[in-house]
């Protein structure tokens, strides 16, 4: 077993341990992956936004070339898995794809169902085909985490997702991510998709704790703790230029 395949092995067994939910905090730069490390957690999720805020630039216009690199800085970092937001995976094959996060090091990737050129969501056939080529690609050496946009897009209800979800399970998904789905319909489509299901803590939703007991395995923040920092700094800031006084 290499050590790409059994790291990810040990991320994949978190998914299904007995201290669930598993709560991936979301660095996004090597300091912030140190502290978060540093305080005992078992492993780290990036999150594209949070990123791509870090490097100057909107969410999803983040250069693949830079955001490997940011990836790849992370993981030198500490010394526990890594998965990947990697969003739709830039266009590359499904070779390219798990090359660079191979090179990178990360162990595990979100990939989500949006199409960027157009803003719709893909077919689901033509995703599902798509994670079955990373998985045949990258083995046992990747956790996926196929995200589900229907929320995104207005759904209502659990069908489509569920049929999206149980589409991208036999695709090889380790796990699915219905971003934004109503935290009551957790349970509802962790039972009906038949894989650890990931939730996005929400600065005005349920804590990580009360998403796992709704039905969540898997806890994760998207921007919102690199948004926490910022707002952190900018406080500093403002106290800082208080005590110089307007006229410095």
């Amino acid at each position: 077993m290499t050590t790409a395949t059994a790291t990810a092995a040990a991320l994949r067994a978190l998914h299904h341990g007995h201290r669930l939910p598993l709560v991936l905090p979301g660095p996004w730069d090597a300091a912030s992956a140190q502290v978060f490390a540093d305080a005992g957690f078992a492993a780290l999720a990036t999150p594209s936004a949070g990123i791509a805020a870090s490097l100057g630039y909107e969410d999803g216009q983040t250069p693949a070339d830079e955001m490997f690199a940011a990836v790849a800085r992370i993981v030198r970092a500490v010394d526990i898995p890594v998965s990947a937001d990697v969003e739709a995976g830039y266009g590359l094959s499904a070779k390219e794809l798990v090359g660079r996060l191979t090179d990178a090091g990360a162990v595990g990737c979100n990939l989500e169902d949006t199409d960027h050129a157009t803003g719709s969501l893909r077919d689901p056939r033509e995703q599902a085909d798509w994670l079955a080529e990373v998985r045949a690609e990258a083995g046992d050496a990747l956790v996926i985490n196929a995200r589900i946009d229907t929320y995104l897009c207005g759904a209502r209800g659990t069908e489509e997702t569920v049929r999206r979800g149980r589409m991208y399970a036999a695709a090889g998904a380790d796990c699915v991510y219905p971003i934004l789905a109503p935290p009551p319909l957790l349970a509802e489509l962790a039972a009906s998709i038949g894989t650890p299901v990931n939730a996005v803590v929400t600065p005005d939703g349920p804590s990580p704790r009360e998403l796992g007991a709704l039905g969540a395995s898997r806890i994760t923040f998207g921007p919102g703790l690199q948004q926490r920092a910022t707002a952190a700094v900018a406080g500093m800031a403002q106290q800082l230029r208080a005590e110089l006084g307007a006229g410095s």
